[in-house]
């Protein structure tokens, strides 16, 4: 579990405060920069590096474009017992989705579930955030969103009209680290593309083909090619799927209609999610959900191992435990990156510049 050499380590609340300044600064009110603060924070300590602080600079130049609504009103504007739909009114996609989250978790605690769909929302980070929000509650969390830019072809095409499209589960356990699923529907999610490029490193074979279906290694070559689906055609279906019930049912952005927010910083991104919690105690006891989960669990760990493999890992497990070692010894940002915010300190004169 040890962390990447080369990399700056900074404690994750001085990461938080950072992010927060940042936005504050470009005018966006207090609570809402804090909300985003810890969500982005969230993204690193998770290790997910493609979603957290690295995304600071993007967001700030779209907010000097005048792509982000800095006050928006976010809203529900259909509602019933176990549903609504919320107009996130071109926000910072962070406080729309936590916003969402939070009204799914209240509409389950009284209805014993809840699926909220978004729409007018914009970039909110790794999914598995707002999935994981319902499990302090005792709930399972579903999310599922249409990602703010195309980079994967339909089964068989090279037209760029499908995005990377992740989907996390949540499911709480006992003892045991709770199973938290997060996942895009291709091979690699654009982040880590960006990031290996700013590294001026290589991808590996089978992340990215170009029009002739030849492999695309050298990450600066993205724009020759596009992203391929998880598991070949049965990713692709999921992708779509996703895309129909986080984009088309709410009246979001999807397919040729998703605006690219990593080109063009100043259209509304009109983008999707949906969030789903439900209380674990609709079908059985809480207490004896998560023995019979902390069980199972340890009978996959348990099991017979193949030769050379030194742990079996359950979904999210290898993030509970970087997201515990990173609060103790701090968060790793890249070097290339680090250098990037402390540009955008110096231009708003921020009075923590990283050092």
């Amino acid at each position: 579990m040890g962390e990447p050499k080369g990399d700056l380590v900074f404690a994750a609340k001085r990461l938080e405060d950072f992010i927060g300044a940042a936005l504050v600064a470009l005018g966006l009110p207090e609570g809402d920069a804090r909300t985003c603060g810890v969500r982005m924070t969230e993204a690193d300590l998770r290790g997910v590096d493609t979603h957290g602080a690295f995304r600071l600079p993007h967001y700030c130049r779209r907010i000097r474009a005048g792509g982000f609504n800095l006050k928006p009103a976010v809203r529900a504007v259909r509602e019933k017992a176990v549903t609504a739909l919320v107009d996130g009114d071109n926000g910072m996609g962070h406080v729309v989705m936590t916003f969402a989250t939070e009204l799914a978790i209240r509409k389950a605690s009284e209805a014993g579930l809840a699926w909220v769909g978004v729409v007018n929302s914009n970039h909110a980070g790794p999914a598995a955030v707002y999935s994981t929000m319902p499990l302090a509650q005792d709930m399972i969390g579903i999310y599922m969103t249409v990602a703010n830019a195309n980079h994967m072809a339909p089964w068989g095409g090279v037209e760029l009209i499908l995005g990377t499209n992740p989907i996390s589960f949540a499911i709480p356990a006992g003892e045991e680290p709770p199973i938290a699923l997060d996942m895009a529907t291709t091979v690699s999610s654009y982040g880590k593309i960006k990031l290996a490029a700013q590294k001026g490193e290589s991808i590996p074979v089978g992340w990215m083909v170009d029009q002739k279906g030849q492999p695309i290694t050298d990450p600066r070559r993205s724009d020759e090619g596009f992203l391929l689906p998880i598991g070949g055609y049965k990713g692709y279906g999921l992708n779509v799927v996703i895309g129909m019930l986080a984009g088309v049912l709410n009246g979001a952005a999807f397919g040729r209609d998703v605006v690219d927010f990593n080109k063009d910083l100043v259209t509304p991104n009109r983008g999707g999610h949906m969030i789903f919690a439900m209380r674990v105690d609709n079908f059985r006891p809480v207490d004896e959900f998560k023995r019979e989960m902390d069980r199972v669990i340890r009978e996959i760990r348990d099991s017979k191992r193949m030769e050379g493999a030194d742990r079996i890992w359950l979904p999210g497990e290898m993030e509970y435990l970087k997201v515990q070692e990173r609060r103790r010894h701090g968060v790793p940002v890249a070097v290339s990156t680090v250098d990037q915010l402390r540009r955008l300190a110096d231009e708003l004169g921020l009075p923590d510049r990283l050092d």
